[in-house]
């Protein structure tokens, strides 16, 4: 990975940053415009050179994912909706032959970025940062014809926002019942997308503060096709919320903090600290630091560390369905919550249920896309393991109290033995852990290939990696579209 460059830049962009300095020499007068200064002060030129490689790790990776989203059914039935009527625009809808405007392109990208559930999460966020951001992002830059550059310093301001928000007011949202990745992640879209599109600072807190408006999604709906329709809707809501504050459209200077403000409506009284949002701003860059969690498996990543605690134990001591007595996972509860799903009768119920995972882990050793589609929950070798696996909150002497990561995996065997494995972090979750580059090209290969010609899928991951150099995104972005015959080939394959 890159070392930092320009690093006496870098910190004093930093430095200016957290503390709300910029050319304007007025006094700061509410949340969003503070937030709007240290969005408009986060310079390309001063990001660290590790900043920009996750940058392209984040783009390639919700490439790859958005592409074979692309193909499921609900991202379907929202395009032909949505879309009815439409006719061209800039926009490119990702893995079709489809031109349409930012709005609409923001609304089904965002949707395909999360239908398989296998984009990227944030651990401070506790959310999917990228597929909150990027449609948007991409549906922005096609309209405007912004930079590589641009683009990435617009990316990371909006992990930045998105992430060290959430300092201030999460996990009591994910508790509530909100879903983060839309009720905060509306606001890291909407400045990068005020970003990209060069807004002053105030008309960036109008977008901000338009935005808080328009916030919105509840995990009751986890599971179902609603969840991958908050990511549209989020999208689409920031993307707007930044075209109408670049147009002279007004909003609540003091949305965030009023009475009945974003703070007390969505958290309530004390139970928020927007300090903290801004005090840990770019110390360090949260996409640096720890980074963005790339999945490895198609599923709810709450589920991922009791994956590889069970692929662990398979490979160890070759266990076989027939082999297996009982086994118990420990989850956290606060992902115990959504995934214990000891019967799911759908694909995307199967996405959230820890059960199934770990069933999987045992019957194929591995966990794929294929696994969550048409019938395959129904597997007569997975139903017959489901009875045997039981999941349980972890306690303090398993795992701290504050680290909700972990798992821990007991397999009692016909034969008597008692087989246990813990995984704290699963790999790539965080900076320190990587995902290995190869698997990193693999992962979008596969996904790529489900919307694509396989001989389209070298040049855009080539394209990838100098990201940052291209002079017109929309050179990109042109490669991610597919003519009629060749789409069809691709969905007969």
């Amino acid at each position: 990975m890159p070392r930092s460059r320009n690093t006496r830049n870098a910190g004093k962009s930093a430095e200016n940053a957290s503390t709300g300095q910029s050319p304007s020499t007025n006094p700061p007068a509410t949340f969003a415009l503070e937030l709007a200064r240290r969005i408009n002060a986060l310079c390309y030129d001063d990001l660290p050179a590790d900043a920009v490689y996750w940058a392209r790790v984040g783009i390639l990776d919700h490439v790859g994912v958005t592409l074979a989203g692309s193909r499921e059914e609900a991202t379907r039935i929202v395009r032909e909706l949505a879309l009815r009527g439409a006719a061209g625009g800039p926009a490119v809808v990702f893995g079709r032959d489809l031109r349409v405007n930012a709005l609409d392109a923001a609304l089904v990208n965002g949707t395909a970025a999360h239908v398989l559930d296998f984009d990227d999460c944030s651990n401070t966020m506790g959310g999917h940062p990228s597929a909150g951001i990027l449609p948007a992002l991409f549906a922005a830059a096609e309209e405007s014809g912004a930079n590589g550059s641009d683009f990435i310093a617009a990316y990371v301001a909006g992990i930045e926002v998105d992430c060290k928000f959430s300092l201030g007011v999460n996990f009591y949202q994910y508790n509530k019942g909100w879903h983060p990745t839309t009720s905060i992640g509306i606001f890291g879209c909407a400045a990068a997308c005020a970003k990209l599109l060069k807004l002053s600072e105030e008309r960036t807190a109008t977008a901000l503060a338009i935005a808080a408006s328009l916030a919105a999604g509840i995990k009751s709906n986890f599971g179902t096709m609603v969840k991958p329709l908050h990511v549209g809707h989020c999208n689409r809501s920031a993307l707007f919320a930044a075209q109408l504050a670049r147009d002279g459209f007004t909003a609540s200077a003091n949305a965030f903090e009023h009475h009945h403000g974003y703070f007390n409506v969505f958290n309530g009284e004390g139970n928020y600290d927007a300090s903290r949002i801004l005090a840990a701003w770019a110390k360090p860059l949260d996409i640096t630091r720890p980074g963005i969690t790339i999945k490895l498996y198609p599923c709810c990543g709450s589920i991922h560390p009791a994956i590889e605690a069970m692929a662990a134990l398979v490979r160890e001591h070759d266990l076989k369905p027939e082999s297996i007595e009982r086994v118990d996972v420990w989850l956290h509860t606060r992902r115990l919550a959504h995934t214990n799903r000891p019967d799911p009768r759908t694909p995307l119920d199967a996405k959230f249920s820890v059960q199934y995972c770990v069933a999987r882990a045992v019957t194929d050793r591995r966990i794929t896309i294929e696994q969550f589609e048409g019938n395959a929950h129904n597997d007569p070798a997975v139903r017959r393991l489901l009875p045997k696996i039981h999941a349980a909150t972890y306690t303090t002497a398993q795992f701290p109290a504050d680290h909700h990561f972990g798992a821990e995996v007991k397999v009692t065997t016909t034969g008597g033995r008692v087989l246990a494995q813990k995984v704290h972090f699963q790999l790539g979750r965080t900076v320190d852990i990587p995902a290995p580059p190869e698997l990193l090209k693999e992962k979008f290969e596969n996904c790529a290939a489900r919307a694509l010609p396989r001989e389209r899928i070298a040049e855009i991951h080539a394209e990838v990696q100098r990201f940052e150099k291209l002079s017109d995104v929309r050179d990109f972005t042109r490669l991610l579209a597919v003519d009629a015959a060749k789409s069809r080939r691709v969905a007969a394959a």
